[in-house]
């Protein structure tokens, strides 16, 4: 297959699934920008507006919109930085990390059962596939 057409491909396949786990979505739940948010200030820690909005590849003005609206909710926490009084580091809250935690869980739950209704050659497959796509997320 051409690489172009394996782009083709990737594209609709990926925006299939994406629409599918949307749809298990629950009113009040989290935008896919929060949760990617929540996500990294989990994984990695305090962060500036600025970094958050670098790791994500947005603009800081919709960055701002996103550590707002998730500051109304009480899901981040804003503190002053330590090393530079000037700057603001946000942080995860605790009820932040429930809410990601049940989002995931609801999410890898639907996931997970489609993903058993496959092979064993095709489970090893979309195993391989994720650690790819990872990958080809970093080139972009």
């Amino acid at each position: 297959m051409e690489i172009e057409s394996t782009a083709a491909a990737l594209q609709i396949a990926v925006g299939r699934l994406v629409r599918r786990l949307r749809q298990t979505h629950v009113p009040g739940e989290l935008t896919l920008g929060e949760a990617s948010v929540l996500s990294r200030l989990d994984r990695e820690g305090a962060m500036t507006p600025g970094e958050l909005a670098s790791a994500d590849r947005v603009k800081p003005q919709a960055m701002g919109a996103t550590v707002q609206a998730l500051e109304q909710r009480d899901l981040v926490s804003r503190a002053p930085d330590p090393g530079d009084g000037r700057r603001v580091l946000m942080a995860i809250t605790a009820e932040g990390r429930r809410l990601l935690t049940d989002r995931r869980s609801l999410k890898t739950q639907a996931l997970t059962e489609a993903i058993g209704r496959l092979t064993e050659d095709e489970r090893d497959a979309i195993a391989e596939a994720a650690r790819l796509l990872d990958r080809l997320a970093e080139e972009l």
